[in-house]
């Protein structure tokens, strides 16, 4: 399967370019920069979604032209995010605008030029990367996070109705907080224990995506939501 990763090189996003690698797929990731660690053989694509058209444009010129699955998995926050000193108040414009360009027009940009390749693909996947903070009665404060994720719901939703007929999958991972400091080289039982049962392994996330994207072309899984066992409000 050809896959790409937006959003590839650290964190989640890398745990998932290792983990599809190492399952055999051929993945393309995506980046402000290559890692690096990078080997010379991997496919990499340097690309800032501060800037969403440009960074569209230099990733459709680096995509196959067929691909069988996109996972955006770029998002950025306000600065004094998941913190006390976090004011919504007090944010600047330019914050504001380089958070909604990166969440919102980033991924609209990209797909609008990729979507055509994904359907050259016998069995097309899409899949999204949200935030539990993006749901109602989520319980966050954080404005400009919050908004930029549900409108992910909104793309998704769009993207299903408009290519129903083509069986475009569309898959929204609404995810809690992540352990992104314990690799997949980490024992899962280990990466587990971070944060008392607060933070989720990124090890499950990479299952949960194999899951997604080994299912048969009959049936999609519509929304997925992996909040951490001890969050509130889940």
């Amino acid at each position: 399967m050809r896959i790409l990763i937006v959003g590839a090189s650290r964190g989640l996003g890398r745990a998932l370019y290792d983990g599809l690698r190492a399952d055999g797929h051929e993945v393309w990731g995506v980046a402000r920069s290559v890692p690096g660690d990078a080997a010379p053989h991997e496919h990499w694509i340097t690309a800032d979604f501060a800037e969403p058209q440009r960074a569209a444009d230099a990733v459709a010129a680096g995509t196959p032209e067929r691909i069988d699955a996109i996972l955006y998995n770029l998002g950025i926050w306000e600065p004094a995010a998941f913190s006390d000193e976090y004011d919504f108040t007090a944010e600047s414009d330019a914050t504001s605008l380089a958070l909604v360009a990166t969440n919102i027009a980033g991924p609209l940009l990209l797909l609008q030029r990729l979507v055509p390749r994904l359907l050259a693909s016998a069995q097309p996947r899409l899949i999204l990367t949200g935030s539990t903070s993006g749901l109602p009665r989520s319980g966050r404060p954080e404005v400009a996070f919050g908004a930029s994720k549900a409108a992910l719901g909104g793309i998704a939703d769009a993207l299903r109705e408009q290519f129903r007929p083509d069986r475009l999958a569309v898959t929204t991972l609404q995810i809690g907080d992540l352990n992104t400091d314990d690799a997949l080289d980490v024992p899962r039982e280990a990466a587990a224990e971070r944060g008392a049962g607060t933070l989720i392994p990124v090890h499950d996330v990479v299952d949960v995506v194999r899951t997604v994207l080994g299912l048969s072309s009959a049936s999609f899984v519509r929304e997925i939501v992996l909040p951490a066992i001890r969050a509130q409000h889940f």
